[in-house]
């Protein structure tokens, strides 16, 4: 790996250990402070961030001011607002307008790190998973110190590192290679940002469907990462956040594996084994509850990288595949504003409003049942209409 490389690696790594460091734990942390009944607002301010950050990126980063820059004072700010946000945990509100703060800091530099890599790399086929990997494997490091090491998941450790780490990032990104702003003289347009005008060149009807089944796929998604943590902690699981890892690293594998059983399913099955993996996993949490099963739980966050790889990368790979070079920017960005954005949005209130409906006790176990089934249930659904309806029109993408 060149030094270059080495330090987009080292970038990618302290972009994740900063969301991996609080993002699983806060849900048990806010249990413990008796906050439970609002931690679906704490998984709601990351897609409203999602939503505003396409604004911000195309029409101020973009165009305005070198990516290194930007990233420096974005992490920098969003490092002091997860610093203060332990201290205002008395009140709900404040607490989730603050984490809110940090995340309107923080969702820009995804897409900011990604463009400043793509920018310093020649091929980004071989080149760009390797960097990005060191993401995935910052975010299990992050979980393994506040979890396993620490066995903070119910204190406010998590969010303060989070917080220094964050500044680290920000002092960091100064020091990477200058990433002049790719837009520079460009007029954005709203069109543009929100990615209507890729959307009407790629309008067809398998274009649809699989639009409208990543948005609702992503609804039982935000039910995942919200209480899942909040569950392995309630079934007498040790370091949950560590538990919770092992989804990552199953991920790191599957990603390896992809191209194998892409070559044998093609686009529609790899999506449709990747709903399916979300069924599994919601039914397996359901078996699970009861008794608080380890090996149906932890097969489950096990399930983590087939959910995520088959249906996310595979989705993005099917984008790219229907775009052209003019749009192919604002078509990934209109696929993360549907599942990110919307879906994750609308996820988040449901299986919050379901959440303390059903499970007003999380130590309860028997409550979590019925809350398990009910994703479960949705996403069957979807994978059902997404396998009768999507026709890919490739031939190369059908088995």
């Amino acid at each position: 790996m060149s030094s270059v490389n080495r330090r987009l690696a080292a970038m990618m790594f302290l972009e994740f250990f900063i969301w991996g460091a609080w993002y699983v734990t806060v849900g048990n942390y806010m249990t413990a402070i008796d906050l439970t009944d609002v931690i679906y607002w704490a998984y709601t301010v990351s897609p409203i961030a999602a939503v505003v950050s396409p604004f911000f990126l195309g029409m101020v980063a973009d165009r305005f001011f070198a990516t290194e820059r930007v990233l420096g004072v974005l992490h920098i700010l969003g490092g002091l607002a997860m610093l203060a946000a332990p201290s205002l945990a008395y009140s709900g509100t404040l607490f989730i307008l603050v984490l809110l703060l940090h995340v309107l800091f923080y969702m820009p530099t995804l897409g900011l790190t990604n463009s400043l890599a793509f920018h310093h790399i020649t091929d980004r086929e071989k080149q760009f998973p390797v960097i990005r990997v060191f993401g995935t494997i910052g975010w299990i490091v992050a979980n393994v110190i506040v979890s396993a090491v620490l066995h903070a998941d119910a204190t406010p450790l998590p969010l303060y590192i989070a917080g220094a780490a964050g500044i680290l990032m920000g002092l960091y990104s100064f020091t990477l290679p200058h990433t002049p702003p790719p837009a520079r003289g460009t007029r954005p347009t709203a069109r543009s940002i929100l990615g209507l005008d890729a959307l009407e060149k790629l309008w067809s009807k398998p274009f649809f469907v699989f639009a409208l089944s990543s948005l609702l796929i992503s609804i039982p998604l935000s039910a995942y990462y919200a209480y899942a943590p909040v569950f392995v902690s309630a079934a007498g699981l040790e370091s949950p956040a560590f538990k919770m890892s092992f989804g990552q690293m199953s991920e790191v594998a599957f990603m390896v594996a992809m191209p194998f059983f892409f070559a044998r399913l093609g686009v529609k099955w790899m999506l449709v084994t990747g709903m399916g993996a979300w069924v599994l996993r919601y039914a397996l949490f359901a078996a699970a509850a009861p008794t608080g099963a380890f090996w149906l739980i932890m097969l489950g966050i096990l399930l983590h990288g087939i959910c995520y790889d088959f249906f996310f990368v595979t989705g993005q790979i099917f984008v790219d595949q229907k775009s052209t070079d003019d749009i192919r920017g604002q078509a990934q960005g209109f696929l993360v504003l549907l599942t990110y954005g919307v879906g994750m949005l609308v996820g988040a209130q449901i299986s919050g409003w379901i959440f303390n409906r059903i499970v007003p006790d999380p130590a309860v176990l028997a409550n979590w049942q019925a809350f398990w089934i009910l994703p479960a249930a949705f996403a069957f659904v979807v994978m059902i209409y997404f396998a009768l309806r999507f026709e890919n029109t490739r031939a190369t993408d059908e088995t």
